[in-house]
Formats: C-alpha cells, sequence, structure tokens
C-alpha cells in the first residue's frame, strides 16, 4: 500500500472530473502534479502541487484551479480538509482511518511492505569494489562496496533485476608491480633479504604470499632474470589478493555475482570489436590533440595517436584510445569492459567509483552512449573519502607506505552491521567522518543504537505480550480494532510508516541508498518519542493490562513499525537487533 500514490490517483480522478466538467482544457497534462508530505508537518497530512503546474496550460490562476479542486477532494471520506495556502498550494489532511489502514497493510505485507513494481521488467548492472587486485581492501573501499551492495538491495527492492559485478584490474603495470613485490617476499622465505625498493608494495600482506610461493615452486625462481618468473608470479600473486578481497567482501557481507577481468579481454578480439563499433559511427579518428591546461595527464602524448571522438557525446576533449607504440591506453579495455554489458542486455548502467575518478565521468559516459546509441545510460556515483577517528585523534592510511587501515580492521573493531549503517548516513559524494569511539556510543547521537534500539524495544514488548498471554503474530495484530489509536503521537508514527513505500520509490529513483537510513532514523524517533510519552501517559503504553483489544491495537502499531524498520535495514544489509545487550 503506497498511501501517497492512492491519494494522487485520487488528485488524477478529480483533475479528470474537472475536464469532464469543462474547468480545464482537454490534452492537458498531469504527468508534474505530485503529492508529498508537506515541508511544515503544521500544514496538513499531504500536500499537492496540482493547481501551480497546471495555472499555465490552463491559462488559469492557481487559486481559482485550487479551490475547484479542493471541493471535489472533499468528497472522498480519506480527505477530511483541503486547504489552499500561499499561490496555490493545496494541503490535505486525511481521516484517522486512512492512516490507521497503513498497519494492516504492513502486518499484511511483512517483508514486502514497500516494495514497488518500479524497475519491473528492466534489467540493472552494478559495477562497484573493483580495487586494484594489489592488497586488502582499505576503508575507502569499504564505503564504496556498502554504497553498492546497499544500492543493489535498494533496486531490488524497487523491482528491478540487478547484477552485481567486480571489474579485476589486472591489466595494467600494477600487477607487475605486484609480481615484483611478491618476489621479493618469496626471496624473504628463503632467507634473503628482501629488496624493496620505491615503488613496490612494502604491505607484511605479501609475506604469506612469499611462502605460498616457495612452497608451490620451491627455489625455482630464485636467482632467475624477470623475464622467467614474472608472468607466473604475477598470476599468483593475482590470485591470492582476488581470494582476499572475496573474504573481505564476505566479512562484509558483500557477494558479488560477476567477476570481470580486464586481462580476458587481451588477445580475444573484444578491445578491437568494441573500437570497431564506434569507428563505424565515424568516432575513431588519427589526431593529435592539444596540451591540456593545468596538469599534464598521463594518457596524453604531443604526437599523433588514434582517438575516440568523445565530445560528440558530451565530453570536454577527445580521448586517446592507442598510444603512438600502438599499445592501448587504460581506456581502451575499459571501452571494451562497458562494451560487453551492453551485449548483455542490461538496460541501465551504474559505476561507483573512488573520488580519485571523477576525471573519468564524462569519456566513460560517452562511450556508453556511442556504444549503445544512447539506449542505455550509464549513471557513475564517485565515492567521497572516509576520516577515520579513534581516542579523539585521525588516523591516518597510504597503501603504499603499508600502514593503511583495512576493510578487516574496521569490521573486527565495530562490527559489519555498524560499518554499513554508518557508511550510509551520507550520501556518497560527500566526506564521511567516521569515529570509532561515536559509533558504539549507547546513545540518541548514534543512529546505528538509535534504530536497532527502537526494534529491539517493539520485540520487549510483543514478548512481554506473548509471556501474558496475548496472542502477537502478524495475522492476529492484522485483525485488531484500530479506530482508538487516535492519540497525535500515534498518528504521527503512523502518518511516517505510511512515508516508506513513498521512500523506496525516491530513493530508487535518485539511486540515493543513504535516503533510507535516514528515514529509519526518523521513524526510530518518532517511536521513542510515542514510548516515551507513555511513561508520563499510561494510556499510551503498548500493554494495557486488563485491556486485550487496546493493547492489540498497541501492539500492531508497534509491530508494524518494526517491519518498516526490518525491511529498511535489509536493504542496508543490517540485521535488526531483537535484544540489546
Amino acid at each position: 500500500m503506497n498511501l501517497f500514490s492512492d491519494i494522487r490517483m485520487l488528485v488524477i480522478t478529480c483533475l479528470d472530473a474537472m475536464v469532464r466538467d469543462g474547468v480545464l482544457p482537454d490534452g492537458i497534462d498531469f504527468s508534474n502534479v505530485a503529492v508529498e508530505p508537506p515541508r511544515d508537518a503544521a500544514h496538513g497530512d499531504m500536500a499537492t502541487n496540482a493547481a501551480m503546474v497546471l495555472a499555465k496550460p490552463a491559462g488559469m490562476k492557481p487559486r481559482e484551479i485550487a479551490d475547484r479542486l479542493a471541493a471535489k477532494l472533499t468528497d472522498d471520506p480519506r480527505i477530511t480538509s483541503a486547504e489552499v495556502a500561499g499561490p496555490g498550494f493545496l494541503n490535505l489532511r486525511l481521516a484517522a482511518g486512512t492512516w490507521q489502514e497503513i498497519i494492516a497493510s504492513a502486518l499484511n505485507e511483512g517483508a514486502h511492505f514497500g516494495r514497488s513494481s518500479l524497475g519491473e521488467g528492466l534489467k540493472a548492472n552494478v559495477e562497484f569494489v573493483s580495487a586494484n587486485p594489489t592488497g586488502p581492501m582499505h576503508v575507502g573501499h569499504t564505503r564504496g562496496a556498502v554504497v553498492g551492495d546497499a544500492l543493489c538491495n535498494l533496486l531490488a527492492f524497487a523491482g528491478y533485476d540487478v547484477t552485481r559485478e567486480y571489474y579485476i584490474n589486472d591489466g595494467g603495470a600494477q600487477v607487475d608491480v605486484l609480481a615484483r613485490s611478491a618476489y621479493e617476499r618469496y626471496r624473504e622465505a628463503h632467507g634473503r633479504a628482501p629488496e624493496i625498493a620505491e615503488g613496490l608494495y612494502p604491505g607484511e600482506y605479501l609475506i604469506e604470499v612469499g611462502e605460498a610461493l616457495k612452497a608451490e615452486f620451491g627455489d625455482k625462481f630464485l636467482d632467475q632474470p624477470e623475464s622467467l618468473w614474472l608472468e607466473t608470479i604475477r598470476d599468483f600473486a593475482t590470485d591470492r589478493m582476488m581470494a582476499m578481497i572475496r573474504g573481505d567482501l564476505a566479512a562484509l557481507g558483500v557477494t558479488m555475482d560477476v567477476y570481470s577481468s580486464e586481462k580476458a579481454l587481451y588477445g580475444t578480439g573484444e578491445i578491437e570489436a568494441a573500437i570497431e563499433t564506434l569507428r563505424a559511427q565515424g568516432l575513431i579518428y588519427t589526431g593529435t590533440l592539444e596540451p591540456p591546461k593545468g596538469k599534464t595527464p598521463e594518457d596524453w602524448e604531443p604526437r599523433e595517436q588514434t582517438l575516440f571522438r568523445s565530445t560528440a557525446h558530451g565530453d570536454d576533449v577527445d580521448r586517446p584510445i592507442k598510444k603512438s607504440d600502438g599499445s592501448w591506453t587504460y581506456f581502451a579495455p575499459d571501452i571494451a569492459y562497458h562494451h560487453n554489458k551492453i551485449t548483455r542486455g542490461f538496460d541501465m548502467l551504474i559505476d561507483i567509483f573512488g573520488a580519485d575518478h571523477g576525471g573519468y565521468v564524462k569519456r566513460m559516459k560517452a562511450a556508453v552512449s556511442a556504444l549503445s546509441e544512447g539506449k542505455v545510460p550509464l549513471d557513475i556515483k564517485l565515492i567521497q573519502l572516509v576520516k577515520l577517528y579513534k581516542n579523539g585523534e585521525p588516523f591516518k592510511m597510504s597503501k603504499r607506505a603499508g600502514t593503511f587501515v583495512t576493510l578487516r580492521d574496521v569490521v573486527e573493531e565495530v562490527g559489519a552491521d555498524v560499518t554499513r549503517f554508518v557508511m550510509l548516513t551520507r550520501k556518497n559524494d560527500a566526506t564521511l567522518d567516521f569515529d570509532f569511539d561515536k559509533v558504539l556510543e549507547q546513545s540518541r547521537d548514534n543512529p546505528v543504537f538509535y534504530v536497532q534500539y527502537a526494534n529491539a524495544r517493539i520485540c520487549s514488548v510483543l514478548r512481554k505480550a506473548q509471556d501474558a498471554g496475548i496472542s502477537s503474530d502478524d495475522h492476529a495484530l492484522a485483525k485488531a480494532e484500530l479506530s482508538q489509536l487516535d492519540h497525535e503521537a500515534e498518528l504521527a508514527l503512523m502518518r511516517k510508516l505510511a512515508e516508506w513505500p513513498r521512500m523506496v520509490e525516491l530513493a530508487a529513483r535518485t539511486q540515493e541508498p543513504h535516503r533510507v537510513a535516514g528515514y529509519l532514523s526518523e521513524l526510530a524517533a518518532e517511536f521513542h518519542g510515542l514510548w516515551n510519552r507513555g511513561n508520563d501517559t499510561p494510556a499510551l503504553r503498548f500493554v494495557q493490562e486488563g485491556d486485550q483489544a487496546t493493547t492489540l491495537a498497541k501492539l500492531a502499531l508497534a509491530r508494524a513499525t518494526s517491519v518498516a524498520i526490518s525491511a529498511g535495514l535489509a536493504i542496508l544489509g543490517v540485521k535488526p537487533v531483537e535484544e540489546m545487550r
């Protein structure tokens, strides 16, 4: 049950009647008519912009439309009042019984409460993490993994067929550096002093790889030229690093559907096929780029190159795809990889990149636009930095120095659930502060605790009712007589519950899973507010001694709140807590 959609349909029905009555012209477009919560709750329960958006196409004053619309809306028993405000906004107040229906809806739908058909029939590919296979995942990767996984959960909840994908960057120079670094640890396993030259990876995580190389190959590669061992050790070390990364993701509760390898694109003709697709559109040419202003990117050469005319699809400059020596640039296999995703039949692509990849956004969007002839949208989300604090001091991380904070460090310190929730408390493009001390505080200022405490309180009161012999299963509660739930604090909680289906669609449309975390905090605040009022007003307590009918109604409201909390936490990838320790 999506009450906001239902009331919008009522508004549209009334507007259609106004067309039939000759008040509004035939053929007028209602697509921009919206029904939303008002900015100020004191103004009403819902507000519609119908009069404002229809005034110009109808050639009428907004208040004139609003007055006529208000008269029709109040004929519906769900609407108790429709008041025109300002230049023509229409504020609606709904009957208490309308809000009470939300409770039965939540209980009857259970885990499906709030699900949407928004993405029905559409296939979405979400590529996220895609960390270089050169070491364990650090805290920056953690945020990208959480955002990506929660976005997949959100889209699936909204009806999309979602594929989670990891692109293994195993075709570039960084994996050669990994091989040389692992070789030094291999030498160390044989009792030699490792020579960790500048530019190699010094992290101790490679010591185990060196020992594994010794166990696998003995002294076969000792004192041998690089040409004899580089490829073998590169593949061995990459496989070990990917096993470590899979384990890191599992610790965070993330499972990928597909792992795609950059290296697998070479020698298969896939890169050439993608480039030929662009060439057939006249988008590949030979030329020399003007020197860029400011910092010179590493793929710019002041000489003739093979270029992709990405400016034809919204980029600022054309991009090199082949160097003057005939080798591919980093961009070329990325073009082929996205071409591969398009050919797999996805209706939409989402890439989640680190903030340092901001310069890659326009060229990648241009490539997908050209390859799909504008039919497959690509949205790229940048994940901003996470600033770590502990004991009031900032934590520093540096991958090359080997002193970075890993994903495992964070999960082992605070747990996967806390890590995931906190990583989703801010929008992906905003910097996030992660304080190890604060995220474990049991206070209202800690959103993880505040939401989980609400669910634990609900489970506690349901157990208390069960112990008192009151049946509190969802089926029984859904049949409770709810008309007596008319206190403003109870209605406020119902109004917030009614926003859940609307929030799911809004968050899915904008691809912003952090909205779910924000909603859960607001829902928990309404519940705690009602609970605390019960301390002073016994009639608001969830268990009413000697009055089973009233108790069932209040328990139904509490349980419906738990249903929404559990659904929201599932999207975030967090397990609801039934008992606080």
